[in-house]
């Protein structure tokens, strides 16, 4: 500074000036040998030092990445970075002055380039994603070979393809079609998709990256384009950036100008009026400033301890006594403290024309720093966020105890080094080195992501704005509660308590039964079901697995329940679940002192399989009632989710399952199963035999198809065996809602392969394959996908369908699936998705497979899959009561017309049916009792004349007048008054 050149310039300042513009330049820091200098409120005069351009740093330039497959060059710097000045430092105003007026003028221009290429990638998400193509990734595969095709890091990436996934997540929130305040949580949703994204995925690859395997090239892979984890965290770094912009331009420019149309409002702390301000400002110190523990940074106070995911404030300050800069940091309370702050105005309610005010926390900290830091002037605070590995290294060969070494895992992660900053595009170049010079295993730019600062951080919570919404509010989906599977309907009922006919194990004896979530509901169908097993004094034991399942689960208390009942009770734990592990250690803990058999899971593996075994003591023998599901026991989960679950009595499935919970829970090999394909065993190998076995089928000119629908497909040795497929006339159709390695519509290769993802309201989670098998098809339906992960690192069910109803009802979900123009989106040979009007036309050509009962396919392709669903589960329920009804009223009918002699034994003591007669119409207990004895009496004496009842006294159901003007022809009976 002592050899700068420097000229004071006296300026008017802009009144008009924007809030955003003058908070960037406050937080300009000033160089060394600069002081503030004094300021007046009687004059609108701002002082202003010019440095010299050598004084200060300029942002660097860079040479553009070099284009592959067709993209657009990319400069990271000038893009990623926020704007900084350029030769001039503010000091100290009642209004920060202009910059120079031609760096303003290259700022704004670059600020609204930006911005129009953000506008056309948002206006272009509703019809291809990603909005525009990933650096790296090759867009023309045609000329490779298979092995290529399966193998190249240009073709398939699993980060990129992720990330593509996250695009269509995205991509909802500019769906106009979604209600508003769902759009915003499509925006909340991907960005909490890109915090696991980064705790995992970056983390496991920065851990790569820190152990050299950039060198270890698997055997016959040489010469394939593999890339080395710096590569890959580079076109990461780069995707991300494009994503994290738009979710801002969305927000900003998309959702918040509509939510403000309907009474929604989110303020920056600086538009309130001063006596808002004010209030906000009493509200900080009663119920903020106590918890807040500010934390200075220097030689005598090490940098603080941040939680991951945690806001955080860069405070830098300056002494007033010795005029020296300081640094602090101040954390942003979680517990006890909401987010987003609501205005509590005089005049607001709840009822028509409340508005719904919102500030950001952290601007209201800010806004009192000065009362954390006496003596001291701030000279600006920046927001910023970080992000930890959860990707913790571990060693279950040197375990003594798993449980022990995942609890301590757990608190290690706590600790684990920093993998991503997140900060406002306003923050100062010099506070962004200070952090990542700080914060462990920060190595680069490339680990610094820059939010624009029209938005907040941390959109991820973006949709707990506490919005008080009306009776009737077009913000929000149409409301869903799932109803109970019309097989089921029979039992009892958890939920009001009412006792019906039969128990659940009845229903499963009498044929399988399919249950589908979030259609069907889990409280009245699995859940029921192993509270029934829990009471029931008939069963003897019961076997399950637990990989995720909510707080205060109720499957763990009716584990719990049936241990105290004195029932053999065996549960495996799978305590490695991701993100899950204090819960499941949790519950481990509980289930042992309640006396359960547990295990951990297997060494090596995580335990995915979702399965539960009920032994039950019936007349003379045993039998053994099986659930086996694609979803976890998690009654959360089960109201977004859709999975399928399969109960059953069938004793091939239970001598499976018997012999699956010996591999979990003891020392036992099962060389054969008679209806499961179980991994880590067999599984790869089974899926590859009936894929080879279409493939064969096809070249015989035999009937050959695969279809398919899962999570996720990257199992390089399964995507070869489905490229030969097609290449030998196999149709091939792919539902896969997240990552997929294989490319469609390749000239000679995958032809006959079409992908397809859907994404709406509910996530997709079904595991179901369907072979041709020439004309006699075969469906499984599990727990595992298509990824080496699942076939060869977990231990996974799936399990063959036998039922000729739920074969069907399981392929009229994969034609709607495949007809969906709504939500499905179309994967292209480049690798990108679409949803246009070429690719709906593919959808309208679909051919489903039963045209006669083809209703949730048709729906599905004008209103989506998940309102076909939606209408297809009211419509059985319908369906079920109207047949109930007729059943009881066919029952009480027949008891009373039929000839005793030809009445069957059943009937003599017939369960108690409720008809709906009217009160004041029904005949009194005595006079029926008196009836009974009548009826008796005439059996002993031999006189079976048939007896009459008028039905003029039985109010009946319009629809049921057609039925019984039949019945009353035949049994000579007055029919019912219309």
């Amino acid at each position: 500074s002592g050899t700068a050149a420097l000229a004071a310039h006296s300026v008017r300042a802009d009144g008009a000036r924007s809030c955003s513009r003058r908070c960037l330049w406050r937080a300009v820091k000033l160089p060394c040998g600069l002081r503030r200098a004094p300021s007046s409120s009687s004059t609108t005069n701002t002082t202003v030092v010019v440095v010299s351009s050598s004084a200060l740093p300029l942002p660097s330039s860079s040479s553009p990445s070099p284009r592959r497959g067709g993209q657009h060059p990319r400069s990271p710097h000038a893009s990623r970075r926020g704007p900084e000045p350029r030769g001039a430092v503010f000091i100290d105003s009642a209004e920060p002055p202009l910059p120079d007026e031609a760096a303003s003028l290259d700022e704004e221009a670059r600020e609204a380039k930006l911005a129009a290429k953000y506008a056309r990638w948002v206006s272009d998400m509703p019809e291809v994603c990603p909005p525009t193509p990933m650096d790296g990734v090759d867009i023309s595969v045609e000329g490779r070979v298979i092995a290529e095709l399966s193998v190249s890091d240009g073709v398939y990436n699993a980060e990129l393809a992720w990330l593509t996934f996250n695009w269509r997540v995205l991509a909802a929130a500019v769906d106009d079609s979604i209600p508003l305040f769902e759009r915003l949580r499509f925006i909340a949703i991907s960005a909490r998709n890109l915090d696991e994204f980064f705790a995992k995925r970056v983390g496991a690859i920065k851990r790569q990256e820190a152990a050299g395997l950039e060198n270890l090239v698997r055997k016959g892979m040489r010469g394939a384009d593999i890339w080395t984890p710096e590569t890959t965290l580079k076109y990461i770094s780069e995707e991300v950036d494009r994503m994290v912009k738009v979710q801002a331009s969305i927000l900003v420019d998309k959702i918040m100008p509509e939510l403000r149309k309907n009474d929604v409002l989110l303020h920056d702390y600086d538009e309130l009026p001063v006596y808002e301000q004010e209030k906000l400002n009493e509200w900080f110190k009663s119920d903020i400033e106590p918890i807040l523990d500010p934390r200075a940074v220097d030689p005598c106070h090490p940098f603080p301890f941040l939680s991951s995911l945690s806001l955080s404030i860069a405070v830098n300050l300056e002494d007033s006594n010795t005029k020296r800069e300081k640094f602090a940091i101040v954390s942003v309370p979680v517990a006890g403290v909401e987010r987003w702050i609501q205005m509590k105005r005089p005049d607001s309610g709840s009822g028509p024309g409340h508005v719904n005010e919102f500030v950001p926390v952290e601007q209201v900290i800010i806004a009192n720093l000065p009362h954390l830091f006496h003596g001291y002037t701030v000279l600006g605070a920046h927001v910023f966020r970080v992000t930890r590995n959860a990707d913790v290294e571990r060693n279950e060969d040197e375990a003594d105890d798993l449980l022990e070494m995942m609890s301590e895992e757990v608190r290690d992660r706590r600790f684990a080094s920093f993998v991503r900053l997140e900060v406002l595009d306003s923050m100062p170049a010099h506070v962004v080195k200070l952090l990542v010079d700080e914060l462990d295993g920060l190595q680069s730019e490339n680990d610094v992501y820059y939010s624009p600062r029209s938005a907040p951080l941390d959109l991820g919570v973006i949709d707990s704005l506490p919005i008080t919404f009306g009776m009737d509010n077009q913000l929000l989906y149409d409301h869903w509660a799932p109803l109970t599977h019309p097989r089921l309907s029979s039992v009892i009922n958890p939920v009001s308590g009412v006792k019906k006919e039969e128990n659940i194990f009845d229903v499963i004896k009498k044929g399988d039964v399919l249950v589908h979530h979030p259609y069907h509901s889990f409280a009245t169908s699995t859940q029921h079901f192993l509270e029934a097993a829990a009471r029931d004094p008939d069963v003897l034991a019961i076997k399950s697995t637990l990989y995720r399942t909510s707080n205060n689960s109720p499957i763990v208390r009716a584990l719990v329940h049936a241990a105290d009942k004195g029932k053999q009770v065996a549960v495996l734990v799978e305590l490695k679940a991701r993100f899950d592990e204090a819960r499941n250690v949790e519950f481990a803990q509980k289930l042992e002192s309640a006396g359960c058999n547990l295990a951990y899971g297997i060494k090596g593996v995580k335990t995915h399989s979702k399965c539960t075994l009920v032994v039950r003591r019936e007349q003379d023998c045993l039998r053994m009632y099986c659930h086996i599901g694609t979803g976890n026991y998690n009654p959360s989960t089960a109201g977004i989710y859709t999975d399928y679950g399969l109960f059953s009595c069938d004793p091939a499935l239970g001598r499976d399952v018997c012999n699956l919970f010996k591999f979990l829970t003891g020392h036992h090999i099962q060389a054969e199963y008679e209806r499961l394909l179980v991994a880590p065993h067999h599984m790869h190998r089974d899926f590859i035999a009936l894929i080879n076995r279409e493939t064969t089928n096809a070249l015989e000119g035999k009937p050959a198809g695969i279809m398919a629908k899962m999570n996720g497909l990257d199992d390089k040795l399964i995507c070869e065996a489905l490229y030969r497929a097609s290449a030998a006339g196999v149709k091939i159709n792919l539902i896969v809602r997240g990552i997929c390695r294989i490319r469609p519509q390749v000239p000679g290769i995958s032809m006959n392969i079409r992908v397809v993802s859907i994404i709406g309201r509910f996530l997709e989670h079904h595991r179901v394959f369907r072979f041709e098998n020439a004309g006699e098809p075969v469906i499984y339906m599990g727990s595992a996908d298509l990824m080496s992960r699942n076939l060869l690192r977990r231990v996974e069910v799936v399990v063959r369908v036998d039922d000729r109803r739920l074969r069907q009802e399981i392929q009229e979900l994969l034609d709607a699936c495949l007809t969906d123009q709504e939500l499905a989106w179309e994967m292209g040979p480049d690798g990108r998705y679409y949803r246009t009007k070429e690719s709906r036309a593919v959808a309208a050509e679909h051919k489903i497979h039963f045209p006669g009962k083809g209703k949730i396919a048709k729906m599905a392709a004008t209103d989506g899959l998940h309102v076909a669903l939606m209408y297809d589960a009211i419509r059985q329920q319908d369906k079920a009561k109207k047949k109930d009804q007729v059943s009881a009223i066919s029952r009480k009918f027949m008891k009373i017309s039929m000839p005793q002699s030809a009445n069957p034994a059943r009937y003599n003591n017939p369960a108690p049916v409720e008809v709906a007669v009217p009160a004041e119409q029904r005949a009194p207990a005595q006079q029926q009792q008196q009836q009974q004895q009548q009826q008796q009496q005439e059996d002993e004496d031999g006189d079976h004349d048939e007896q009459q009842v008028d039905l003029q006294q039985v109010d009946l159901p319009p629809y049921l007048g057609g039925w019984f003007k039949k019945k009353s022809k035949k049994a000579n009976v007055a029919p019912p008054p219309p």
